[in-house]
């Protein structure tokens, strides 16, 4: 298995040459979510801005099909033909494998509320306290490391049991001292990180779906 990641890693080094000083944090990440999504863990995903935008993509690369067709398992399509033969037929042929996953950036009325009545800057905190458990994973983006509500979520996921991964940029911060692994990209303007944030994700996205939904 570590060939193959090797491979999808050194292919994006080879487009993103950048990328090669994180090549080791991009491993340890990509471990640690291959055990989360093994133990049948969910993955939270948080930031501001652009960085809302990615973690929305980043749970639809992982919530249905990236690359590969990913059909629900044999024994899940058995039981909904089971359950009712018309309906259940039709989501075996259609219904997709998905990695949990859920970003904290939606949810309008709840954070809305939570922003109205508490403190603004706890918003992505407040559902890592109601979504979490032991174990989970919160993967947390910011261009530069410090923004207050993402640290404020990283601190509540350490209080439960769960693990950080940091996305940021070059800069030392507090995020990448309250992460388990920060994936630093070696950029220090806004636009430039996000613009090496992308394929850092893809590329842990196709291979952990290499990994749950290859042909083996």
């Amino acid at each position: 298995m570590d060939s193959n990641i090797d491979r999808h890693i050194n292919d994006l080094t080879v487009r993103y040459p950048q990328i090669s000083a994180c090549r080791e944090q991009l491993r340890t990440a990509y471990f640690m979510l291959e055990q989360l999504y093994s133990e049948g863990g969910l993955l939270l995903v948080c930031g501001n801005g652009g960085s809302a935008s990615d973690s929305e993509h980043i749970v639809g690369e992982l919530m249905k099909e990236f690359k590969l067709k990913r059909e629900v398992y044999k024994d899940q399509a058995d039981a909904m033909k089971r359950i009712d033969s018309e309906l259940g037929t039709i989501l075996a042929e259609h219904l997709q494998g998905a990695l949990p996953a859920i970003t904290l950036t939606g949810h309008s009325s709840l954070t809305t509320a939570f922003m109205n009545d508490c403190k603004p800057e706890l918003v992505f905190a407040q559902q890592v306290n109601g979504y979490g458990k032991k174990d989970d994973i919160l993967l947390a983006i910011s261009t530069s490391g410090n923004s207050r509500n993402v640290l404020f979520a990283a601190v509540a996921a350490k209080s439960k049991g769960m693990k950080v991964i940091g996305l940021t940029g070059r800069r030392d911060s507090r995020l990448a001292q309250l992460s388990d692994v920060c994936i630093q990209v070696p950029e220090t303007e806004t636009y430039k990180i996000q613009e090496l944030h992308l394929p850092v994700y893809h590329c842990l996205c196709m291979m952990l779906e290499e990994h749950f939904f290859g042909k083996t």
